[in-house]
């Protein structure tokens, strides 16, 4: 249930996040989630993609600085309300949250979740019968 998920440091300059996209598509990995976060100098990409160890290799090699973090993927209905039922079950069992994205398709969103304790957060959400998405509905074969 851990999905890795690459942070890419990106200079806060034109065409830089085109050329990211083009050594991921040169390299036929599939970009299935990101979140760019801004700053004054830079900005970093955080992604979820279909071949991460490729991906790691090829923009490390093309000069990006990237590196790879554990994430959990709650997959929840698409209503009002859901994910707050996933949040205070965390908060209940004293589990912090890093940082989160989200994206909705059809009937379900899915919530990428950076926490220090990634494999308890897991644990209690399905313990308490959430959705976890499975590397395998994300990671090219």
């Amino acid at each position: 249930m851990i999905i890795k998920q690459l942070s890419v440091f990106l200079e806060n300059k034109l065409g830089r996040l085109t050329e990211l996209t083009k050594v991921l598509a040169d390299n036929d990995i599939n970009l299935s989630a990101f979140s760019i976060a801004e700053g004054t100098d830079y900005g970093i990409i955080r992604c979820i993609v279909g071949r991460p160890e490729l991906a790691y290799k090829v923009l490390r090699e093309q000069n990006f600085s990237v590196k790879t973090t554990d994430v959990a993927c709650l997959v929840v209905p698409h209503k009002p309300g859901e994910l707050h039922k996933a949040l205070e079950i965390l908060s209940k069992n004293d589990i912090s949250i890093d940082y989160m994205y989200a994206f909705a398709a059809d009937s379900n969103a899915v919530v990428v979740i950076r926490s220090e304790s990634t494999e308890e957060l897991i644990r209690v959400l399905q313990a308490n019968n959430f959705d976890m998405l499975d590397s395998g509905k994300v990671y090219q074969q």
